[in-house]
C-alpha cells in the first residue's frame, strides 16, 4: 500500500505533530489562566482523527487524487452554498452543524480549489496569455464570493496568494503578475468603501497602537492585550520564570486565546525562545513542502504541492504577525497549533498530500509537463 514508504518526509511530518503538541501546550496554559474547558481532550479527539487522514491521503493512487480534483471542487462549493442557509453565529454562517461537531466549509473549499486549478493548468499554456488567466480567476473568484457571502473576508482574501503563487509556478508571466497586482493595489481604495466598520476598525488599530498603558477600548484591545500578556511571557516562560508582578487580572485577559491567540498563549508559557522554536517548525515545514514541490516532476503534484505550502505559510505569516501589531487583527488560525476541529483534520490532509507527493511525484512523470 505504502509503495515508497522509505521516501517518507518524517521531518515534515514529525515538525507537524510538534507542531501540534505546542499548540495543545498553549491550550492548557489557557485552561490554567482563563478557566478550565474541555477543548484540549476535544483537540487530542481531533488529532487522533487528523493522523488516520493524513495517511488515508498520502497512500490514496495517484491518479484517484487528480481524478477527484473537480468532483471535489465542485462539492466544496456546494457545502459553501448550503452554509449561506445554516443559522448565524456571532451574526455570521460559517458553520455546518453536523451533530457531534461543525464543519467550517471553507476549510475543505481551500484545499479543493488547490487541486482543481493544479489540475486545470497541468497541461495547458494558455496562463502564459492574459486571456488564459480566466478560468484560474473563476475557480478562485466563485469560493471568494460564496464565503464573502458568509461574511468572512479573511479566509476569502487567502485565495489570493495561493492563487498568484500556483500561476507563477505553471509559467504566468512575471509581468503579466504584476499588472493584477498592481491593480489590486488600485482597487484598494474600493476595498475599504466595502469593508465594514468593524473591519476598518481593526486596519486603524495597528497604525495607531501604542505600547503601556491603559486598554483601548474596541478592537484595540485585542492588539493591546496579545502583545502584553506575551510580553509577561519574558524570555523563557512562566514556566521557567517567576511571572511579572503585575496584581491587576485584567492585564491577562485575552480573548480568542484558544484560537486565533494560540500564539501568544505559547509565548507566555514558554517565552521567546518557545515562539522561536515554533516559527523555526514552520520553517522546515515551509522548506519541506517547497523543496517537495520544487523536487516533483509531475505537473499536478508540483503546482499542488506549492499550492499547499502557499497556503499553509501565508496563514502563518498572518496570523504571528497580528499578535505583535504588524499587521490587522484577522480571524485566520495558526495552522496546526489553534483549536479547530475543521482547520486540523484539513491541514493534515494537506500534509498528507505533501507526503504523497514526495513519495511518487518524481516516479509518474506526465508526457507534457508545463516549463517556464
Amino acid at each position: 500500500m505504502f509503495q515508497g514508504a522509505g521516501r517518507i518526509p518524517w521531518l515534515l511530518v514529525l515538525s507537524c505533530l510538534a507542531l501540534t503538541t505546542a499548540g495543545l501546550a498553549g491550550l492548557l496554559r489557557a485552561d490554567e489562566l482563563y478557566g478550565r474547558t474541555q477543548l484540549v481532550e476535544r483537540q487530542l479527539v481531533w488529532l487522533m482523527l487528523a493522523i488516520p487522514v493524513m495517511a488515508v491521503v498520502a497512500a490514496t493512487p495517484w491518479r484517484l487524487l487528480r481524478v477527484w480534483s473537480f468532483p471535489a471542487y465542485g462539492a466544496s462549493l456546494m457545502l459553501l452554498f448550503l452554509t449561506l442557509f445554516m443559522p448565524a453565529v456571532n451574526g455570521a454562517r460559517r458553520w455546518i452543524p453536523l451533530g457531534l461537531f461543525d464543519l467550517q466549509a471553507s476549510e475543505p473549499a481551500r484545499l479543493a480549489f488547490i487541486m482543481a486549478l493544479a489540475a486545470w493548468l497541468m497541461h495547458r499554456s494558455s496562463q502564459t496569455t492574459v486571456r488564459g488567466l480566466l478560468v484560474p480567476a473563476v475557480l478562485a473568484l466563485v469560493p471568494m464570493l460564496l464565503i464573502l457571502r458568509e461574511p468572512d473576508l479573511d479566509t476569502a482574501l487567502l485565495f489570493v496568494p495561493v492563487l498568484g503563487c500556483m500561476l507563477y509556478c505553471a509559467g504566468t508571466r512575471v509581468s503579466h503578475l504584476s499588472a493584477v497586482t498592481l491593480l489590486l493595489v488600485v482597487s484598494l481604495p474600493f476595498l475599504w468603501q466595502q469593508m465594514s466598520s468593524e473591519q476598518k476598525s481593526r486596519i486603524v488599530s495597528v497604525v495607531v497602537q501604542r505600547d503601556g498603558g491603559s486598554a483601548p477600548a474596541g478592537d484595540g484591545f485585542h492588539l493591546h492585550q496579545s502583545k502584553q500578556v506575551l510580553a509577561l511571557g519574558g524570555l523563557r516562560g512562566s514556566l521557567y520564570e517567576q511571572p511579572s508582578l503585575v496584581d491587576d487580572p485584567a492585564a491577562w485577559q485575552l480573548p480568542a486565546s484558544r484560537t486565533d491567540f494560540i500564539f501568544v498563549m505559547i509565548g507566555e508559557r514558554y517565552g521567546i525562545a518557545g515562539c522561536g522554536l515554533v516559527l523555526v517548525l514552520y520553517a522546515v515545514l515551509i522548506w519541506s513542502g517547497f523543496g517537495i514541490a520544487a523536487a516533483a516532476r509531475e505537473p499536478w503534484a508540483r503546482l499542488t504541492a506549492a499550492g499547499v505550502t502557499t497556503l499553509i505559510g501565508v496563514q502563518v505569516v498572518l496570523n504571528t504577525s497580528m499578535t505583535v501589531g504588524l499587521l490587522p487583527i484577522t480571524g485566520t488560525p495558526l495552522p496546526l497549533c489553534s483549536y479547530g476541529g475543521s482547520s486540523l483534520l484539513c491541514t493534515y490532509a494537506a500534509v498528507g498530500l505533501l507526503v504523497n507527493i514526495r513519495m511518487h511525484g518524481r516516479w509518474e512523470v506526465a508526457s507534457i509537463p508545463f516549463a517556464r
